[in-house]
């Protein structure tokens, strides 16, 4: 199955590099037996996507004051050209040029942000979408300062994530709100699982062997209900694999 279309025309030579995003994180790394990484849908969203790598380390800092000449850039080496940053808006904000002009299909628009649950003290990605359907025109990653301080964005750390949303499908979208008891099964599916989740908390805290070698809950991993039946479908997912972005004009690299 073909789908939907993301080119991605490079404006420098080279442009910063652009990869399939990855599912780690180094505060994931650090929890206690990596058990962040137990929460599938934080994985997935981190790798929903692709990043955008900073070419070059660099400082910034912020004043705390509203021009432009506030937040000032010192590259890590001396000499180096910071050409992909720009200081545009004033007000704290660091903007970036990704070094790409984007194109999708028309009923598919870019959503531009941070890495997701990817932290960075000092300093906020701002989230946009950009409608790539038809632009002939590039944007800009933007970054806000929290408060007066210096961050550092260092060599091949992604200062941008793109990812695909349809363009216009969410309008369409009508929520409505039940009370659960309207859905029997729903509902015994629900008590199922918290009165399941309550004893097995209860279990690891008083250090039952067998709660402790599970270590977690596993439902939403395996895609099974409370009651045991496989409920998730074709479409649940563990892991993403993303393409990793290829030139047109050149062959793949061999996979020897």
């Amino acid at each position: 199955m073909t789908g939907p279309k993301l080119e991605c025309y490079a404006l420098h030579d080279p442009s910063p590099q652009l990869v399939a995003a990855a599912a780690d994180r180094d505060w994931m790394d650090a929890t206690n037996q990596h058990f962040a990484y137990r929460c599938t849908p934080l994985s997935i969203a981190n790798a929903s996507g692709w990043e955008v790598l900073n070419p070059v380390g660099f400082s910034a800092t912020w004043t705390g004051w509203n021009g432009k000449q506030d937040v000032i850039l010192r590259p890590h080496e001396a000499g180096v050209n910071l050409r992909h940053t720009g200081l545009f808006f004033g007000h704290g904000i660091l903007s970036f040029h990704p070094g790409y002009l984007f194109r999708t299909d028309p009923d598919w628009t870019m959503w531009v942000r941070g890495s997701p649950n990817r932290l960075k003290d000092g300093i906020q990605p701002l989230d946009g979408i950009v409608e790539t359907g038809w632009l002939p025109f590039t944007f800009t990653m933007n970054w806000k300062f929290t408060r007066p301080c210096t961050v550092h964005f260092e060599k091949g750390e992604p200062f941008c994530f793109i990812t695909l949303v349809p363009a216009v499908t969410i309008e369409s979208v009508q929520p409505v709100i039940h009370r659960i008891a309207e859905n029997a099964e729903l509902n015994r599916e629900y008590k199922s699982w918290t009165s399941e989740r309550t004893k097995f908390s209860a279990a690891i805290d008083l250090g039952d062997p067998l709660a402790n070698e599970q270590k977690w809950q596993k439902n939403y991993l395996v895609g099974r209900s409370p009651s045991g039946n496989s409920v998730a479908g074709d479409n649940h997912r563990v892991k993403r694999n993303l393409k990793a972005p290829i030139w047109a004009d050149k062959p793949p690299a061999s996979e020897d």
